[in-house]
This record gives structure tokens, C-alpha cells and sequence, in this order.
């Protein structure tokens, strides 16, 4: 058996420090790492008018964090591809992206993504995502455990207004209108039995198709049910006005509402002088809520005098959590990997987001089950509170 050669100390010396030289650019390389935030965006096609927000929001927010100095050192850098909110054309982005750079954070823009994404997700094990979604399917930490919603899941937001009614009117007949989309079915069957359990009686579900505007048979149908309360889910603006406005005609005196994406201003706007009243659930402060101190929404005023839409906030929160969660990972000096970003994001807490949601926030699970109602000011161009701020875990 060859006996190994002994080294001298000096030489010893001379090949760890030589090794040291080697392994002190790839450390410092990963130190300085860039954090990459992917982004399948829909810039273009029929989301563009929320892609464009959610797209602004990000990248702003990605450059005060870079102007304060990143993240223990290590600049964010976004990555975005646009997808036409098509959900081949986004999982083609989100290869493109994630084989061209290393993705730990990444935002998807539609359910289909998200559900199509998810065992990509899991097999790959460094991503954490967050996107346009709210679909209540994906509030559940077991089947999507690298996903969560910022914001609550549909079914929550219209628990959110059922709790809002049940305060305002105990025992009020609430109707249900949703498109017939997975969009617009997915909250129905759980918020039936949620206002059943708030003593609310559900007198009538009316379904139609996307984007529908001759509603005549079901605006009838609604009036004779007569509901305190017609909730809108599944749209994003028809047929919602024309149901109000016939409805309205037809001398029924129900107080409409809607959802998110129904909820910007500029879409509440576009309803007319009849909607004014028009109510709905929003996760968010609007860009021109001044009810109370917000200072995040004071720099986005800055940074952005003309008004920004709730899809530009939905961004910026996103990209604020994003660096919430890497922060708090790299703090525990554990790689950035989808578990162990998961894993921090669950640990926030009574959490400040400056002002952008207007209480606390803590994510327990893969939602924010928080929200508060308002109601549209036709005269002053604006949606006001008609509500506090309604926290469904508590």
C-alpha cells in the first residue's frame, strides 16, 4: 500500500490559502447575488388594464428597496415577460425566465397559471409565488404549499361582505349574480352557506355568461326575488351596469356590490351617475385615501402624482412581501428556497404595510383574510369607506 506523502505546514498553508482564494469569489458572488423577482405580466390583450398596474407597482417598489440599499446587501432585480394573460404564453415566460435567471420569487397572472405552475413549483423547490389569483382553491397551504394570495381568497372577500351586511341590515336577503367561469363559480356554494350561518336567507343565484350585456329575463328574475343586497361576482364591469340600471328602472331598491377586480375606481367610474352607491369589498386603501396616515401610499403619491389603480397596489404588496419574506429568510441565515420563504412569510405577524391595508396584517396561511367595503361617491369621483376594516380571523 502506497503511503500517502506527509505535507509540510508551510505547505499546507500554502494550498488552503489557495483554496481560500478560490472560494472567496464564489462566496462573495453569492453574497451579492441579486435576489430576481420573475413575473409573467399580462401587458397586453384583455387583463392589460390590471397587467400595466401590476407591472408598475412591482417595479416601483423593487426601486426603493434598491435605493435603500437592497436586501442585507443584495440588490432585487424584476424580471418581467409579457403574457397576454394566455396560459401558455405564461408558463413559455416563466421557463424563459427561471432557465435564464435565478428565480426565488415570482408573480403569475391568472388562476390557470397558477394551478397549471404548481407541480413545477414543488418539483423545483426554490420558488415562492404569489399573483393575480385570488381563487379560493389556492388558499390551501397543503396542496399549494410555495403559493399564497395577497389579499383574501374570493370566498372571503365575500364573507367580508356578508359580515358587512349582516351588521347593517341582521337578517337581509342577499341575491348572488356570477359569471359562468370558474372565476365566477368559485365562491358561490361556501358563501351561500356563509350567509345562512349570519342568519341572511340567499333567494336567488342568477348565472350568466361573461361579459353579457342583455339581461332583461334576469334583471326581472332579480326583481321579483326582491333582495336587500345583489352581489356581483365573476365580471369585471358588464353586465354589472346594465343590471343596476334596469334594476334601478324597475324600481328595486337592493344596494349593489362587487368584488376586486369589479372594485378599481376607474372601473366603478365607468357604471355612471346611476351607480352611484355602488359597493364593494377592497383589500387595499385607494391611491387617493387620505382617511388615515398611510406612508407608503404618501411615497407612491410622490413617486406617481396621477392616480394609480388597485392593481398597481396589488403589485407594489406583493413586491413588499416578496421582500418581507426574503429578508426574514436570509435574517435566519437559511437559503432562499420555496419552503424556507413559505416558511418566513408565515411568520409575519401584526405587520405594518405602511398604511397600505389600513390595520395590521398577519398571514397565518396562504391568504390575508382582510378587507374592508366602499361605496362609490359618483359626485366626488371617488370610492369612500362604508365600512372599518374587517378582519375574518377575528
Amino acid at each position: 500500500m502506497k503511503k500517502t506523502p506527509r505535507l509540510s505546514p508551510q505547505r499546507r498553508a500554502l494550498l488552503l490559502a489557495a483554496g481560500l482564494a478560490l472560494a472567496a469569489p464564489f462566496a462573495h458572488s453569492q453574497a451579492n447575488e441579486d435576489i430576481v423577482i420573475g413575473g409573467s405580466i399580462p401587458m397586453t390583450g384583455v387583463f392589460a388594464f390590471a397587467g400595466i398596474g401590476i407591472n408598475a407597482g412591482m417595479a416601483d417598489y423593487v426601486k426603493i428597496v434598491n435605493d435603500a440599499g437592497g436586501i442585507k446587501g443584495r440588490k432585487l432585480r424584476y424580471v418581467p415577460e409579457d403574457t397576454g394573460y394566455k396560459v401558455d404564453v405564461s408558463v413559455a415566460a416563466f421557463k424563459k425566465i427561471t432557465s435564464q435567471n435565478k428565480v426565488n420569487l415570482y408573480y403569475g397572472d391568472s388562476t390557470g397559471f397558477s394551478k397549471t405552475i404548481n407541480p413545477e413549483l414543488d418539483r423545483n423547490g426554490q420558488i415562492l409565488m404569489a399573483g393575480a389569483s385570488f381563487a379560493t382553491e389556492l388558499n390551501d397551504p397543503a396542496k399549494y404549499p410555495n403559493q399564497f394570495l395577497v389579499g383574501p381568497d374570493y370566498t372571503e372577500q365575500i364573507g367580508i361582505l356578508l359580515r358587512h351586511i349582516a351588521k347593517e341590515k341582521p337578517g337581509a336577503k342577499v341575491a348572488f349574480v356570477y359569471s359562468d367561469s370558474e372565476f365566477g363559480r368559485d365562491p358561490i356554494e361556501a358563501s351561500e352557506a356563509a350567509a345562512k350561518k349570519l342568519g341572511l336567507s340567499v333567494p336567488i343565484k342568477l348565472m350568466t355568461p361573461p361579459g353579457s350585456v342583455d339581461v332583461s329575463t334576469e334583471v326581472i328574475k332579480l326583481r321579483r326575488a326582491a333582495p336587500d343586497y345583489t352581489i356581483f361576482h365573476g365580471y369585471v364591469l358588464a353586465p354589472i351596469p346594465e343590471f343596476v340600471q334596469q334594476g334601478k328602472q324597475m324600481g328595486m331598491t337592493s344596494k349593489w356590490m362587487g368584488t376586486f377586480w369589479t372594485m378599481d375606481s376607474s372601473t366603478v367610474m365607468k357604471m355612471g351617475e346611476g351607480a352611484d352607491g355602488f359597493m364593494g369589498v377592497m383589500p387595499y386603501r385607494y391611491y387617493y385615501d387620505t382617511s388615515a396616515k398611510s406612508p407608503m401610499l404618501e411615497k407612491i403619491r410622490a413617486m406617481r402624482p396621477e392616480y394609480q389603480s388597485t392593481a398597481y397596489t396589488q403589485g407594489f404588496l406583493t413586491a413588499m412581501l416578496f421582500t418581507e419574506a426574503a429578508k426574514r429568510t436570509l435574517d435566519a441565515g437559511k437559503p432562499l428556497d420555496g419552503k424556507n420563504l413559505k416558511a418566513a412569510l408565515n411568520t409575519i405577524k401584526d405587520f405594518d404595510t405602511g398604511g397600505l391595508i389600513g390595520t395590521p396584517i398577519t398571514i397565518s396561511g396562504n391568504s390575508i383574510p382582510v378587507g374592508r367595503v366602499y361605496k362609490a361617491d359618483m359626485k366626488a369621483q371617488k370610492m369612500v369607506p362604508a365600512s372599518d376594516w374587517i378582519n375574518l380571523s377575528k
